[in-house]
């Protein structure tokens, strides 16, 4: 064990480490798209909007908060079947906490998607220019 006074030793990190963790990462992607039903509707979800959220006639910061907004529950979606395959592989038989874990890494999920609501209601309200710009509103 070190010593107040000695330093931990750092990890060094090369461009093959990189590589290495981008592998690991679409991994977990390609995972998710094969095993995860809701992963894949939110993937769609996000890439039938995306595309809209780049045409409207908003401003950049808009834009730019509308796509974080989709990207934000592509995120959590991933961190919920993350913990569910966890929680599945640790306890396989039905336990009051391994739902209450469940049950709140879905909150979080449906949080995202009331985030998202929230964030497109706003940037697409009546009051806001946008509906002028499309010559929908007067």
């Amino acid at each position: 064990m070190a010593t107040p006074s000695e330093q931990p030793e750092l990890k060094r990190r090369s461009f093959r480490n990189f590589l290495a963790s981008v592998r690991y990462s679409i991994d977990g992607f390609m995972a998710a798209l094969k095993h995860e039903p809701s992963f894949r509707e939110d993937l769609i979800f996000a890439v039938l909007l995306v595309p809209l959220a780049i045409i409207l006639p908003v401003n950049a910061v808009s834009t730019s908060l509308m796509i974080a907004s989709l990207i934000l529950i592509l995120i959590v979606e991933l961190l919920n079947s993350a913990i569910e395959w966890v929680i599945d592989y640790l306890r396989p038989e039905k336990h009051p906490l391994a739902k209450r874990i469940k049950d709140m890494a879905s909150a979080a999920v449906f949080l995202s998607y009331i985030n998202c609501i929230v964030v497109w209601s706003i940037m697409l309200w009546p009051s806001n220019a946008v509906w002028r710009r499309l010559g929908i509103l007067g």
